[in-house]
């Protein structure tokens, strides 16, 4: 039996970035893009205005106040989209809409509001300053520059960011597939209701669901009964996955197989067994080079076990360099007591009062009670020497999603 530390090692050391696809840049949001984009172009192009006003030349404006108010002579209307034909003068202004490229001889914009057009005249009632109310040339980016960077997640910004610079498609690392079944002929599928002795099969669900979360792709084979010849052929199935994730027969029961399995028609089995609750009989290896989780069959257990060890191996495969969930100190509103020698994920609901994280168990603990991990937003870590949380101390909180950080009213 070894450590979760240790155990989360020896797993990271056989994961690698998978290789690069090329995707539409509207399926890109969430990816981890491959390679470094630089702009091939200034945005703006040019010089455009950032008002709805009149291009006019700032030394006409000096001194000009709404009581000594100063006409132009409009030679041109300039919408957006297109370019102006005329040259700005002494005492001349365009009619210039948001958007559109300024004038040759104009440097600034005077708002329409702090103006009056009267036929081809336009009353100016405040003085500019230079460059006002215009969008420079490279002002956003500028040619040549970096501006989405390798190794970075692609957020909607960067996705009108790729577009402006005129990048349909992107190179991203590729979504692993996930090989997922569970073991037992004690399970059916959901569609059946189980008789006496049968229990559905939640656990390939709740398993895709997690491997969908994190951005890869799951494979659901199904049910593999309690038998050497159905998980051999089960396994040998799934190695046109990426990955291989089966729940159930790592334990030490007779009819718990996997392991046996894995080492029979494995190239390589690193460990079983890992110091933690939930989450014990856990065994990973490989079979031709496909790394396999043989998670255990309990709901939360299998679930508690994804979060430690598949998902941050998921995201490793896609480039991800933030592969663990987010960690928070909190105040425990109970006391808590364990053995010693083992690290405990519990169940937790966290809530923030009065600017503090508050930390509530979800009840009881039990792997089986799958409710626990629906109700809760986190795990309280124990470490393996701790025995007992006392109400009120400090404990650490292992985040399950982001709710703790959204709020159903605007807090500015």
């Amino acid at each position: 039996m070894i450590s979760v530390e240790k155990a989360l090692e020896t797993i990271l050391a056989n994961f690698r970035p998978l290789g690069l696809e090329k995707i539409n840049i509207l399926d890109g949001r969430g990816r981890v893009i491959g390679e470094d984009i630089f702009a091939p172009r200034n945005i703006p192009s040019a010089d455009n205005s950032a008002m709805d006003g009149y291009a006019v030349r700032y030394a006409d404006t000096k001194g000009v106040t709404k009581d000594t108010s100063l006409k132009l002579k409009i030679i041109e209307d300039i919408p957006a989209g297109k370019v102006a034909s005329k040259k700005i003068n002494k005492n001349e202004a365009a009619r210039i809409m948001t958007g559109a490229v300024i004038p040759e001889g104009a440097d600034a914009v005077v708002r329409q509001e702090d103006t009056l057009k009267e036929g081809k005249t336009v009353t100016i009632y405040t003085s500019a300053k230079k460059g006002e109310n215009i969008r420079f040339a490279g002002e956003d980016v500028q040619r040549d520059e970096l501006v989405v960077k390798k190794g970075s997640v692609l957020r909607p910004a960067d996705i009108g960011m790729l577009a402006a610079l005129g990048k349909a498609f992107v190179n991203v690392y590729q979504k692993p597939s996930v090989a997922i079944m569970s073991t037992g002929d004690e399970l059916v599928d959901i569609e059946i209701d189980p008789p006496p002795g049968k229990i559905v099969n939640s656990n390939s669900y709740s398993l895709a669901a997690q491997v969908l979360e994190c951005g890869a792709i799951p494979v659901m084979l199904g049910i593999s009964k309690d038998k050497k010849i159905d998980l051999q052929e089960k396994f040998k199935t799934a190695l046109h996955s990426d990955v291989i994730i089966s729940s159930g027969g790592v334990s030490v029961g007779d009819f718990d197989f996997v392991k046996n399995v894995m080492g029979e028609i494995g190239n390589a089995m690193h460990f079983w067994q890992v110091a933690m609750r939930p989450g014990k009989p856990l065994a990973f290896g490989s079979i031709e080079g496909v790394p396999l989780f043989g998670l255990p069959g309990n709901p939360v257990s299998v679930m508690v076990s994804f979060e430690q060890f598949v998902r941050p191996s998921l995201l490793r495969m896609q480039g991800h360099t933030k592969i663990f969930r987010q960690t928070i100190k909190a105040i425990c509103a109970e006391d808590f007591q364990k053995q010693a020698g083992f690290k405990h994920f519990i169940r937790a609901i966290v809530k923030k009062e009065k600017g503090k994280y508050i930390a509530t168990t979800t009840g009881d603990q039990g792997s089986g009670i799958l409710k626990s991990m629906v109700t809760a937003n986190g795990l309280i870590v124990m470490r393996e020497h701790e025995t007992r949380i006392k109400k009120g101390s400090e404990v650490t909180v292992q985040l399950l999603d982001n709710s703790l950080f959204q709020s159903d009213s605007l807090q500015f």
